[in-house]
């Protein structure tokens, strides 16, 4: 409670653009008082009123993730004419205008922080959060108890150690109810499979493959389809990736 009244109190101190669910907006005089606070801040650099597809991408990340633990969404509007309202800011991470908008990924502990890369579609960014801190953000087509599971199959050594996770992944199987989770935990199942015929090294090359044609000239229902794959594959994914 004393922390989010600090916060709060800090807000208040500033005049916001951003109205973003689930988001908190920063500026140079806050952002050192509530970023240190958190174990992960995903911060979005971007002009002062943002709008368009990424923006809403960002939105989607934002809302879905508000009552996660630990984890913390933020902007950072910037100003490049009148007061230069935390250019200064931007310009102290390395990010120019001409880029925007720009994702960094805060941990606590680490001086510096992480760049987000990939493409600006919500599941990729939690994705790219899940990976580089751990945070357990829940991803459509993702059933948690098969995200420990594969978690634990990647950091197994010797196939005895993988097999008797994939005994385990196909028992849980059995056990599911609802068609969509048996959908989804047959793609956990046969990415196990994958892995102990082709290597963990399978793991980047699906991924690689599935975000091609997921990329292409396809209908919404199959793009759905495949970033529900995608999801998945996140869960598989390790620092050798």
């Amino acid at each position: 409670l004393t922390l989010f009244l600090g916060l709060f109190a800090v807000l208040a101190s500033g005049t916001v653009a951003s109205t973003t669910k689930g988001s908190v907006p920063l500026q140079t005089s806050t952002f050192d008082k509530i970023v240190p606070k958190f174990k992960v801040t995903l911060v979005k650099f971007d002009v002062t009123y943002p709008y368009g597809e990424k923006h809403d991408e960002f939105v989607k990340v934002a809302e879905e993730s508000q009552n996660t633990p630990d984890f913390l969404v933020a902007e950072v509007g910037v100003q490049d004419y009148g007061d230069k309202e935390n250019m200064d800011l931007a310009e102290r991470y390395g990010v120019k205008k001409e880029q925007f908008p720009v994702l960094k990924l805060f941990l606590s502990g680490q001086d510096e922080p992480v760049l987000y890369e990939g493409e600006f579609k919500a599941d990729d960014i939690k994705a790219f959060v899940k990976k580089h801190s751990g945070i357990k953000l829940q991803l459509k087509h993702c059933l948690s108890e098969f995200d420990q599971l594969a978690s634990q199959f990647m950091a197994a050594e010797g196939a005895s150690s993988q097999e008797a996770l994939l005994a385990e992944a196909k028992k849980l199987q059995g056990s599911l109810e609802k068609e969509a989770d048996k959908k989804s935990a047959d793609v956990y199942v046969k990415m196990m499979q994958k892995v102990l015929e082709r290597g963990k090294a399978f793991v980047k090359s699906e991924a690689e493959r599935v975000k091609n044609i997921r990329n292409g000239k396809i209908t919404s229902t199959k793009k759905e389809e495949l970033q529900g794959r995608l999801n998945i594959i996140s869960s598989f994914v390790r620092d050798e990736l």
